[in-house]
């Protein structure tokens, strides 16, 4: 949630982050109101309280003639006391849903508009051009004995998918690479939980939005995380942390489930867009000032990743109307798929400035005192990436090239088809 200090000194900055993301403008109103509401609900039970406790001072020393009336009076101001207590949690809960219902202040410079308004920042490597017919991912994974679809939807349903012989050895090797190199660069490694309660989806902005894409057991009322973003960000949920332990950096090894609501009919041949996936995420906990010098770091690592893939890719900054309510700015890398003459996104990088914060009670102590810091969020690799490995690196042959920096960890130079 964003800060009420914020809102009330300008919120005409708020009203055109609203704008930028396309989004109601009017929730700006509906916040200061119940703010302003709840400020004078608090301001008149804490006066009241404060007649409540002189009347119950004057009674201990009034006379036995005075006693009765002094006594009706303490009774008289003690049922305003709770009316006005019950006044105030309504405007409380009143201010924490109208405070919920409006997304992260976007930062400055990020482009205005929807998902097609992004902006171009960079392309990296070149292209390749082929003497053959070039084979789609999931040709080539078939052929390669390293994906079944079919095998998936036979045992799971639509989206599924089996990694099988090197695919298996090439998503671990992947993973295990970009886990390597976030612990070389001291970030600390996670498995987290995939589960997680209401108020850590809630609170980390899967819940709005989001909701629909995320699956939920009604039984047990926990949800199945997209990403291991949500478990990260609720690893120091209600707690301070010393404003010399930071940065404090986890990167996290986990499956991801996402129900993939609205994508009927879009990318339904392979594994660019399915139920379950495995990824390796960055996430950083900083002081809200280091923010920003921290985002393009996460961007950094995510290049590198690319880098060493030998992968064509294009860096975008995200438009306000596609950031998700949490994110004040993103950078995708997108890496160029050949049989799809397109750029898909394989990396995404958030700072959520102390939007996440604030719901979640992370906060830091250093010399201002304490309050909330800054949360941001970075795809190191995914299951998707083997789209882009596949494809790029494919021979005429039907073999697969492994970049070199892969080598070491799936241990083959080329994968080859099987018979």
């Amino acid at each position: 949630m964003i800060d009420l200090q914020l809102l009330r000194a300008d919120p005409d900055r708020v009203r055109a982050s609203q704008r930028a993301r396309g989004e109601d403008e009017g929730l700006v109103d509906t916040l200061l109101g119940a703010d302003e509401r709840r400020r004078a609900v608090v301001s008149r039970a804490d006066n009241l309280r404060a007649e409540a406790n002189a009347a119950s001072n004057a009674i201990r020393g009034a006379s036995a003639e005075e006693r009765p009336a002094l006594v009706e009076k303490a009774k008289a101001v003690k049922e305003q006391v709770k009316a006005a207590e019950e006044e105030q949690a309504a405007a409380e809960q009143a201010l924490r849903e109208a405070h919920l219902a409006l997304s992260n202040v976007v930062e400055d410079g990020a482009p205005a508009g929807g998902e097609e308004d992004y902006v171009v920042l960079e392309e990296v490597g070149t292209k390749p051009s082929f003497d053959f017919e070039p084979r789609d991912h999931l040709e080539l994974g078939e052929r390669l004995g390293a994906i079944d679809t079919e095998r998936g939807a036979k045992v799971s349903g639509a989206r599924f998918y089996y990694l099988t012989g090197v695919g298996a050895l090439l998503q671990l090797g992947l993973l295990r690479m970009g886990l390597d190199q976030a612990v070389a660069a001291g970030f600390i490694p996670s498995i987290p939980p995939v589960l997680v309660r209401p108020d850590v989806m809630a609170g980390t902005g899967f819940l709005g939005q989001a909701a629909e894409n995320v699956y939920h057991f009604a039984e047990e009322d926990l949800y199945l995380v997209g990403t291991s973003e949500a478990p990260l960000a609720g690893f120091h949920m209600d707690e301070v942390l010393d404003a010399a332990s930071l940065p404090r950096r986890y990167v996290g090894w986990s499956s991801c489930f996402r129900r993939e609501a609205g994508s009927y009919g879009k990318d339904v041949r392979g594994i660019v867009r399915v139920h379950q996936f495995d990824k390796v995420e960055m996430f950083s906990f900083c002081p809200p000032e280091q923010a920003h010098d921290e985002h393009q770091r996460l961007l950094g690592w995510e290049r590198e990743m690319l880098d060493k893939c030998e992968l064509p890719y294009r860096v975008i900054d995200v438009a306000a109307g596609d950031l998700g309510a949490s994110a004040a700015r993103k950078f995708d890398c997108e890496a160029w798929v050949p049989t799809q003459e397109r750029y898909r996104e394989m990396t995404s990088t958030s700072n959520c400035t102390d939007f996440q914060a604030r719901r979640l009670g992370v906060r830091m102590k250093d010399d201002q005192g304490t309050r909330p810091l800054a949360t941001l969020n970075g795809t190191l690799a995914t299951t998707r990436w083997l789209v882009a490995i596949l494809e790029n690196h494919q021979q005429a042959d039907g073999s697969v090239r492994v970049p070199a920096a892969l080598v070491p960890y799936v241990g083959h130079e080329v994968l080859s088809p099987v018979s």
